[in-house]
């Protein structure tokens, strides 16, 4: 980290005595890693179901790429953390828009909001997804990207889902942005059966 500092004492000693300095250059360490210079933020996860075993649902999580993030946003990988029942997604159906859900649940965007995705894969053993963007997610805008399960869970509970992104760059470092908590819940009305 000791660039990022250096990257700093040269940002505060040209705007003290007025070089025009850009700021949001990524910082880069001697060995190539890119990191944010200030990294995304998770705003919010949501799904459209709660109950178990519901099929058709989506998760989705909105995340914000600050003006001066330094870097677009390359990937971002979702690691189910928590959670008895493992998650299996229809990686096919994966979508990824610019704007954020209203709170009638729908998407606030337009047609031509939509991003192209690269590779979305899953990785088994470590139950993450990556979803990669094609191109790269300029700073500056919000970003919502919909994961289709095959279905919620069978098993209800609280599910951990851990968000990581990365920039730009062939030796990137991915910034953990914090968990989309999920609570299923067994069928409610089942309790009215003995």
């Amino acid at each position: 980290m000791r660039v990022a500092t250096l990257f700093g004492i040269t940002l505060s000693l040209a705007i003290s005595i007025g070089v025009a300095v850009p700021v949001t250059q990524a910082v880069q360490l001697r060995d190539g890693t890119v990191y944010f210079v200030e990294p995304p933020k998770l705003v919010k996860a949501t799904t459209t179901y709660k109950d178990v075993n519901v099929w058709g649902g989506t998760y989705y999580f909105t995340i914000n790429v600050p003006e001066n993030a330094g870097e677009s946003l390359q990937k971002v990988t979702i690691a189910q953390k928590e959670g008895t029942d493992n998650i299996r997604y229809n990686l096919k159906d994966t979508r990824a828009f610019v704007g954020t859900r209203d709170a009638s649940g729908g998407l606030r965007l337009r047609k031509e909001s939509r991003l192209t995705l690269g590779p979305v894969t899953a990785e088994r053993k470590t139950r993450t997804i990556t979803v990669n963007f094609d191109p790269p997610v300029t700073p500056g805008q919000t970003v919502t990207i919909a994961l289709r399960p095959v279905s919620n869970p069978s098993i209800s509970g609280v599910y951990l889902l851990g968000v990581t992104a990365f920039p730009a760059g062939e030796k990137s470092h991915g910034q953990f942005l914090g968990f989309g908590r999920f609570q299923f819940y067994s069928n409610r009305n089942s309790w009215w059966f003995p």
